[in-house]
């Protein structure tokens, strides 16, 4: 819970008070004279004056302070109105004697007295309360500046005059040379664009990144930002929505006024489908904060004032949200589709992020990029983050290519738990579930060829096949598919042969296929059902849920799909039955193997296949 500001303060100040009070109380407990010193009776007194004991006599008042030759002090009080003296003289002293004695007379200041009490409990609580008042007024003035700096854009700007700037290149982004193509004319208007204006052209005011999360959406804008050398605002569009209605468009707003100031200048908004997702219906009366964002972010791109020399960059992986009135032309009206990289692409990325990083000579790039399809550029920073940290923790002075197909693994699955320790039996069960997937990828038609078999738990799994194609594809066949539905399937067939069972470890792969087998119905059109997409896959998001697809066929369309999908496993799984029976000696040399080594590498792997072969 938050604490409360004033509540402290006033804490704070209370106890100040009593601190004084106490000390207040302490002074007058114990000025002047100690109490705790003995009392003496006068008639005791002369007799010792009498006795020549007594060394001096200190008089304060009516307070007698005694002090003897034997170093002790004792007190006692004269009768009020008279003097030491005349006391002493009505009880009996000896005259002669007193000579002898040293007299000390001293007045109390009532002056000084009556200025602590006039500090203490009269001018000490006016002071406290007036700093008791000015902070609250103060904070009370700090809340209202608050209130006002609450509707400005939490926008980071980078390369304006006196702002530190730390400069990304075109160079510093690998491969998306198509993509690198298209931004470069919005750096040549930024750099100079009376040459677009003379020639009556105008530039796009928006351009719109797309691409998977990790692509270098956002290092590519600033590149941009860095090649035409002009101040960039960087946004969040999560920054622009709050709870309050009115604060968003207030920021977006403020964003452009701010922007106006620097033209010409470059806006990034990272994550825009946070707020540019399609309008729905009117549920909370027209009053939804982030549509009330989005509405103001649309006047500002395209309204009656033109903003010339302003370019907007955004970025988001979901491209498919967003409000049409968003991605018309005269707002959004280039859109840069950054895909995955390719293998060349992955290579040249490896050796950007491997800059600075004393990397073995040894190391080869093009193997790491072959096992890694699918990686985005994140994904390979973080590969050779994690050799790097490897090497770093066995005391190794540069980074292997061991430690890079270790770290390729990790990413992909996790952390090896070597602590986890399987049973025999489990061990066994796993070690044939994963000689079921590799012997059908190896032998099926169109799979993909193996890469490594492991049986040492990683991640939530148990063991893993490591499966990467031979090259580059971006379309997949219905062979292709049914051949990755036939490997899925060759754990669960493997263990139900062997043991006549079978585990909870085949959950995932049965997901896998039963995911691609409604596809290729539902979405590829390549079943019996003829050439026809299932469901309609336009957003629909109402009262804040997204329902990606809607049913627009029968019950009895439904029943079909639904025998199509199981005819195409039940096709896939007699396949990797089929091979599994044919080949259980292979499968006993895999499992042998396995359990002595626990890992398989593909140049033994594909040596076990050909020995099984002959």
């Amino acid at each position: 819970m938050k604490k409360n500001p004033i509540r402290g303060l006033v804490l704070k100040i209370l106890y100040i008070v009593l601190v004084f009070l106490l000390l207040g109380l302490i002074y007058i407990e114990f000025k002047g004279v100690d109490k705790t010193q003995k009392e003496v009776s006068i008639t005791q007194l002369v007799q010792d004056i009498n006795a020549e004991k007594v060394q001096e006599v200190k008089s304060l008042d009516n307070e007698i302070v005694v002090k003897y030759k034997d170093g002790t002090e004792l007190k006692t009080k004269k009768e009020e109105g008279s003097t030491i003296g005349e006391s002493l003289s009505d009880y009996g002293v000896d005259k002669a004697k007193l000579q002898s004695i040293s007299f000390v007379f001293e007045e109390q200041s009532k002056t000084f007295d009556w200025v602590w009490t006039f500090i203490l409990f009269v001018l000490l609580p006016f002071v406290l309360f007036g700093i008791f008042f000015f902070m609250i007024f103060r904070q009370a003035k700090t809340g209202a500046a608050q209130t006002f700096d609450f509707t400005k854009a939490k926008a980071k700007l980078f390369g304006a005059e006196g702002q530190p700037k730390e400069k990304v290149t075109f160079k510093d982004v690998a491969g998306l040379k198509e993509e690198k193509e298209e931004l470069e004319e919005v750096v040549d208007f930024l750099k100079n664009p009376q040459k677009y204006l003379k020639m009556g052209a105008r530039i796009p005011k928006g351009v719109l990144l797309v691409g998977p999360a990790g692509c270098g959406k956002t290092l590519l804008a600033r590149a941009v930002a860095g090649e035409s050398d002009v101040p960039f605002f960087s946004v969040a569009g999560s920054s622009f929505v709050e709870m309050f209605v009115g604060v968003g468009s207030g920021r977006v707003r403020s964003l452009f006024a701010a922007a106006k100031k620097h033209q010409p200048c470059l806006i990034f908004i990272d994550e825009l489908d946070s707020i540019g997702k399609v309008r729905g219906p009117a549920i909370t009366g027209g009053h939804e904060e982030r549509e009330q964002t989005l509405n103001q972010l649309l006047t500002e791109m395209d309204g009656f004032e033109q903003n010339d020399k302003i370019i907007i960059l955004a970025a988001t992986n979901r491209s498919d949200v967003l409000d049409p009135a968003l991605l018309r032309p005269g707002r959004f009206d280039r859109k840069v589709v950054i895909n995955l990289p390719d293998i060349k692409e992955r290579m040249d990325i490896l050796k950007i992020h491997s800059q600075g990083k004393p990397i073995d000579k040894e190391a080869n790039f093009r193997e790491v990029a072959e096992r890694t399809p699918g990686f985005s550029g994140a994904d390979l920073a973080n590969v050779v983050n994690e050799a790097a940290i490897l090497a770093a923790r066995n005391g190794q002075k540069t980074v292997s290519q061991h430690d890079l197909l270790v770290s390729i693994e990790k990413v992909l699955l996790g952390p090896e738990r070597r602590s986890h320790v399987l049973s025999d039996k489990e061990k066994k069960i796993t070690a044939y579930h994963e000689a079921g997937h590799a012997l059908v990828s190896a032998l099926i038609p169109n799979a993909e060829p193996v890469r490594k078999i492991s049986i040492i738990s990683r991640g939530m799994a148990a063991g893993y096949t490591l499966k990467v194609p031979k090259e580059e594809r971006y379309f997949r066949t219905k062979k292709d598919l049914e051949a990755d539905i036939s490997v899925a399937l060759g754990g669960y067939c493997v263990e139900r042969l062997i043991f006549g069972d079978m585990s909870t470890g085949a959950s995932d792969d049965l997901n896998r296929a039963s995911r691609i087998a409604r596809a290729i119905v539902k979405n590829y059109g390549m079943s019996s059902l003829g050439p026809i997409v299932f469901g309609e896959r336009d957003v629909e998001i109402y009262l804040g849920k997204e329902y990606e697809e809607t049913r627009n066929y029968s019950e009895n369309v439904a029943n079909l799909i639904d025998k199509e999908v199981e005819k195409i496993i039940r096709k896939a799984e007699a396949e990797a039955e089929d091979l599994i029976k044919h080949n259980k000696k292979l499968i006993e040399r895999i499992v042998d193997v396995l359990m002595e080594k626990e890992t398989i590498e593909r140049e033994e792997f594909e040596k076990i296949i050909k020995e099984g072969a002959k």
